[in-house]
């Protein structure tokens, strides 16, 4: 009896052995990869707050202290492009939910309102009131194919230039009617179960009449299949933007973390062009890159909180709306005082000369980040 005591009592201390030694291991496991202890709050603070202090830290090898910016760089992109990505695909849900519901809504009302009518009316009336009545209920059966969301979206321009009418009281301009019957035109094709054109050729790149790209350096054969390749990517395009544009959306998403991490040292580079003579090794411009990076994603992900938190209080607390809206204002503000604050403590030079500086990197860059979103939709279209 006594040793089967010593033997229980050995194996729960074992097993409390082992169960420490797992968390000790998951705990130096989070410690390595996010610098999961006191140095994340050392380092966060002062990167919101304190333009350059990490950067000038780093620099005078005060670093034992701190996140190293390409960790601390890792782990807030790592969170910044799947809170993204959360946040497009809700909002995007949500929105055709809500949007579509509340044109449902408005139809059964004006729905009731025609019927009472028709019963009113004489039987001249209640003929062209009957008539009204099948559109609308035609719209009403269109909004409620859910597989079909370009039909949807059509139905639903469709019905906004119906009520423009009925509000204003009066037909529609020449251009809106124009625009209602090319609508009417593609939602009877889509009913039919045709497929239709979205205008995606206004996309086209080409410098002729049919829209092929011809690059001078490429033989004709070349030529021909970068078209092909273009008019494939074309068609998915429209395929995605017919149905559901969501998984384009989230692929385009998914390639931006290699490409923004492919842009750091472009900037590093831009960086190192425009301070040429501030006597700084690339490596800490591709520091300043780092630190500038992780601010900005720190600050949007901020952003998007506030966002969250204002469509809960929206119509529950309007002061508590008002307070975050001004936070809101804040912050985007503060975003490029700070990168100018921080180019100028990094770099020491005047304020003219770094205000002009801060321009010029600024509107390269903003045209490298567009390039970027090019890319990443192209390099999302080839995986759908």
């Amino acid at each position: 009896m006594r040793h089967c005591q010593e033997l229980i009592v050995a194996n729960v201390a074992r097993a409390e052995s082992t169960l420490k030694y797992f968390w000790v291991v998951i705990l130096h496991l989070l410690d390595d990869i996010f610098s999961f202890d006191s140095r994340a709050a050392r380092t966060l603070w002062p990167l919101f707050l304190r333009p350059a202090f990490l950067t000038s830290e780093y620099f005078s090898g005060r670093r034992v202290h701190y996140v190293p910016p390409l960790r601390l760089y890792l782990f807030i992109s790592i969170v910044f492009f799947i809170t993204l990505k959360f946040n497009v695909n809700v909002n995007g849900e949500n929105s055709v939910k809500s949007d579509t519901d509340a044109t449902i809504s408005k139809i059964s009302l004006h729905l009731a309102h025609l019927e009472q009518q028709a019963q009113l009316g004489n039987q001249e009336v209640q003929s062209g009131i009957n008539l009204k009545i099948d559109k609308f209920k035609q719209f009403k059966t269109d909004l409620s194919m859910k597989d079909k969301p370009a039909l949807i979206n059509i139905t639903e321009a469709l019905v906004e230039l119906e009520f423009v009418q009925i509000e204003n009281d009066e037909p529609l301009s020449q251009h809106d009617q124009k625009y209602y019957d090319e609508l009417s035109e593609k939602v009877g094709k889509v009913r039919s179960g045709e497929d239709i054109k979205l205008g995606m050729k206004t996309l086209s790149l080409g410098s002729d009449k049919e829209g092929d790209v011809n690059v001078d350096f490429l033989s004709t054969a070349n030529n021909a299949i970068l078209n092909k390749y273009k008019t494939l990517l074309l068609e998915k395009a429209e395929k995605a933007f017919q149905s559901d544009p969501k998984p384009l959306v989230q692929q385009t998403i998914d390639k931006l973390p290699q490409l923004m991490f492919i842009l750091l040292p472009l900037f590093a580079v831009l960086l190192k062009i425009m301070f040429l003579f501030s006597k700084r090794l690339y490596m800490e411009h591709l520091t300043v890159a780092l630190h500038s990076h992780s601010f900005i994603f720190l600050t949007i992900l901020l952003l998007q909180l506030i966002g969250v938190i204002q469509e809960q209080l929206l119509e529950k607390d309007t002061s508590s709306y008002s307070v975050l809206t001004l936070i809101t204002i804040g912050l985007v503000c503060w975003l490029p005082a700070y990168l100018f604050i921080m180019q100028k403590r990094v770099y020491k030079q005047g304020y003219l000369f770094t205000a002009i500086k801060f321009s010029i990197i600024g509107l390269i860059y903003t045209g490298l980040i567009g390039i970027t979103g090019i890319i990443a939709f192209i390099w999302g279209l080839t995986d759908i």
